[in-house]
Parts: C-alpha cells; sequence; structure tokens
C-alpha cells in the first residue's frame, strides 16, 4: 500500500478522519431534513464537506454522490502514492458498493412519478450504475487494466482490496486502486433498515447511538463515506521509490450458504483462517483486530466469539464504527485505513460508547487510544448480508 484516501462522517482526508478517530470525536448527528420527520430513525453519519470544493460542475451533474466521494478519495489516495507512473495496461480498478446510486433511484424516480418521462435526467442510467464509482475513477486516473466492482453488501469494499492484492500477485496488474463506497442515506434505506430493526433507534443522543460491543446496543448507525487505497506491486514500489505504508499480506473471501441476513460464525472463523494461512501466520501472531462489529445486538455477539476463537481473548481489539457508523460498502476499505494508520503508529483507535461490556463478548475491547503498540500484523472483518464473509491481513512496513 503506497496511497490512501477517504471521505467519510469524521473528515474529507485521512488525516482529519485519523484526527478525529484518536481524538474520539464522532460523526453521528441528527438528520435536520424534511424527508426525515416521519422516520422512525432520524440519526445518521454524513460527509460535512462541501464536494464542490474538489469537484468541477461537469463532475458533480454527471455523478450520483456515491461515484464523487470515491472519485475524491482515490484522487488524495493517488497523489499519496505519487501519482505512480505505470503502463495503463497494468493499471487497475477495484471498487465495491453494496448500492451504487441509490440517490439517484429516488431521484429520478420522484421525477418519473411527478413530472413524467421527460423529467427524467438524461444522466440517471450512468449515475445509478453500482459500476459507476469504479468506471469514473478508471476514466479519471487512466486505468485500462480493468474496472471492477464486487458487490457484496458491507463486505464490498474489504473484497475489492482482496481483489486488487489478489491482481497484483497473480501478474494481472502492477498498481491497483481499490476500495469501497456507498451513500445511501435516504429515507428507503433507512425505512428498510428501520423494518428488520437493525438500526439504533437512539435518537436523542446521535453521538453514542453506535456503542459496538456495549451491553445495551441496540443496531448500527447509517453513515456514507469512501475509502480507497492504492496497491502495488512490491518490485514496482521499489523501482520507482516510493513509501511503502504497508501491505496487504493476506486475505480471504467466503459466502456462508446459510441465511439471507443472519451470519455463521463458523465460516467467520473459517474465513480469518484462510487469511491468516494466505499470510503465512497463525492467530498469535496478530496484534491488533478491526472488528467489523456495526453495534447489532447480535451480530456483534457472534464476531466476538469467531475473533476469540482464532485470536484468543487478550487481543485488542476495537470497531471505529462507533465514531463513524456503519458506511456499508465503504466500511471495510475504512477499516483497512484505520489498521494501516494503527501499525504505522503504534496508536490504537479505541471502541467508543461501551458504557458496560456486554457480558457474553470475552475480549480485550479497547475503548480508548492505545498508544505504543509493536503490533505489526492485524486483522480487518467485513461481512454482509448474503453471507458474504472478507477478511484482510494488514502488516506494517
Amino acid at each position: 500500500m503506497t496511497g490512501m484516501g477517504s471521505m467519510n462522517p469524521l473528515g474529507a482526508t485521512v488525516a482529519e478522519t485519523w484526527e478525529a478517530m484518536l481524538a474520539g470525536r464522532s460523526g453521528i448527528a441528527a438528520l435536520e431534513d424534511g424527508w426525515a420527520e416521519a422516520l422512525p430513525v432520524r440519526i445518521a453519519g454524513r460527509v460535512t464537506a462541501d464536494l464542490g470544493a474538489f469537484l468541477g460542475t461537469r463532475e458533480l451533474k454527471r455523478m450520483d454522490r456515491c461515484g464523487q466521494l470515491a472519485l475524491v478519495a482515490s484522487r488524495e489516495a493517488w497523489e499519496q502514492a505519487g501519482r505512480p507512473s505505470v503502463e495503463p495496461e497494468r493499471f487497475a480498478v477495484v471498487i465495491g458498493s453494496a448500492y451504487g446510486g441509490m440517490d439517484t433511484v429516488l431521484a429520478q424516480v420522484r421525477e418519473l412519478d411527478n413530472g413524467g418521462p421527460r423529467k427524467v435526467s438524461p444522466h440517471t442510467l450512468t449515475r445509478l450504475m453500482v459500476n459507476g464509482p469504479s468506471a469514473w475513477v478508471s476514466i479519471d486516473l487512466g486505468a485500462k487494466g480493468g474496472a471492477r466492482t464486487p458487490v457484496s453488501a458491507c463486505a464490498s469494499g474489504a473484497e475489492a482490496i482482496a481483489q486488487g492484492a489478489e491482481m497484483i500477485r497473480s501478474g494481472a496488474a502492477d498498481v491497483v486502486i481499490a476500495g469501497g463506497v456507498d451513500a445511501c442515506v435516504n429515507d428507503l434505506i433507512i425505512s428498510g433498515f428501520s423494518q428488520i430493526r437493525a438500526l439504533s433507534t437512539r435518537n436523542g443522543d446521535p453521538e453514542r447511538a453506535s456503542r459496538p460491543f456495549d451491553r445495551d446496543r441496540d443496531g448500527f448507525v447509517l453513515s456514507e463515506g469512501a475509502g480507497i487505497v492504492v496497491l502495488e506491486s512490491e518490485d514496482h514500489a521499489r523501482a520507482r521509490g516510493a513509501e511503502v505504508l504497508g501491505g496487504i499480506a493476506g486475505a480471504a473471501v467466503t459466502s456462508d450458504a446459510n441465511d439471507i441476513v443472519a451470519a455463521d460464525p463458523d465460516m467467520q472463523v473459517r474465513v480469518m483462517e484462510k487469511a491468516l494461512a494466505s499470510a503465512g501466520l497463525h492467530g498469535t501472531d496478530i496484534g491488533f483486530v478491526h472488528a467489523h462489529a456495526t453495534s447489532t445486538p447480535v451480530g456483534d455477539r457472534l464476531e466476538a466469539q469467531a475473533i476469540k476463537t482464532i485470536a484468543g481473548s487478550q487481543v485488542p481489539v476495537t470497531s471505529t464504527k462507533s465514531l463513524t457508523g456503519h458506511l456499508l460498502g465503504g466500511a471495510g476499505a475504512l477499516a483497512a485505513i484505520a489498521t494501516l494508520q494503527a501499525l504505522r503508529t503504534g496508536d490504537l483507535p479505541g471502541t467508543y460508547n461501551v458504557a458496560a461490556l456486554d457480558p457474553e463478548v470475552d475480549l480485550n475491547v479497547i475503548t480508548g487510544t492505545v498508544s505504543g503498540s509493536t503490533a505489526t500484523a492485524a486483522l480487518v472483518n467485513a461481512f454482509g448480508f448474503g453471507g458474504h464473509s472478507a477478511a484482510l491481513v494488514v502488516t506494517r512496513a
């Protein structure tokens, strides 16, 4: 990894995001939109930066918010990597998303209902495409080695990084822009998650609503954002004198084949085992775990059992979703960035809002920033509806 970029509720850059994580500042706030007044859940995590400061008028008009966030984050990552010179056919993009241009879908359906077919924007189809973010980034940076889009719910971003790393290991590419994005804080998605009781209803206390592993957690907080990394083969990075930030030493992607919503803890164990095996490591080699832990009553407990099976009960564990909320397809990629930063700096960001640890969570959940870590390898988990599981082994340079 030679570059990182992110736009999320904590900041418009990786530096802003990291500062907020270490300080324990939340990006969750009340929704002030008129459409939210009738909803049972009226809190979310939004990117507050003005995208007009980063993008031109043409980009703002032609792209869904999902694509805009991914493009800005990709440009940040590309700049940090030093805008590497690479043959276009050896340069690829892999950006995952759970829902793609859902805001466009809703807006244009309303235009159709209210004004008829002639009111529908000519940009509708290209704005709503789930592959839109990877396509726009490939066009912007000139990547001709493929523009792929894993669509695996909340595992999409982590799976994209796994795919990007595999492209490099297999010799299919020298450089890959990889990550995930979603931008669907709207009444349809909030209503849908509310109907299955997946969201926190702490409307009066937004900053403390997301509380992974806490005894009184009541659901996740929906958020938007993008996380992007630049992956390079070691030979390519060293040859151009690039600063190597860290590596993806191993990765795995599995499917539960069990239930469309309910997770299978045995498969969570299996995906971590496979990721470690691909890195040539064991659970005892892991010095830090960034859990998927979204703050749902059942999900956090099942993952905690799986982590304990793999790495024991004393390894430091965190979920920065306590501050960011759940970025859906962008979650795993942002978690990978936070984990890389933790390994580089020795500062492990905590899981906030844990007033009392769930007694069934037998883990060393860190509840504030822990400094002085000497960890050299970490696990990142990402799980999604449909039985999608992904795990990454991130290592220090």
